[in-house]
């Protein structure tokens, strides 16, 4: 089950991550045999990965590449500099 809160443990977000990827795969009609063979990642890790939420950070990218979400990771632990930016162009003080 997803679970929802502000505090979640990296073991939350695995699960989390490992459903959601097991839900994406059955919509596209792959079986995991087959999603293993046209990522390259054995069949063992893409068990593991669903029952889980244990993979390497390679071999999921992977899976979301043929499952056409890799565009999905681009956002992560991106700079907040440039969020920084944008808030000073809507501040108070920068306007006359």
């Amino acid at each position: 089950m997803l679970s929802f809160g502000i505090d979640k443990k990296p073991s939350d977000i695995q699960k989390d991550l490992s459903i959601k990827h097991k839900i994406i795969r059955r919509q596209l009609g792959y079986s995991q045999s087959e999603l293993a063979k046209r990522s390259g990642v054995s069949l063992g890790s893409v068990k593991r990965f669903e029952n889980s939420g244990q993979i390497s950070l390679e071999s999921l990218l992977k899976l979301a590449q043929i499952l056409n979400r890799l565009h999905d990771f681009e956002p992560i632990l991106t700079s907040t500099e440039n969020l920084k930016e944008i808030e000073k162009l809507f501040s108070d003080k920068t306007r006359g």
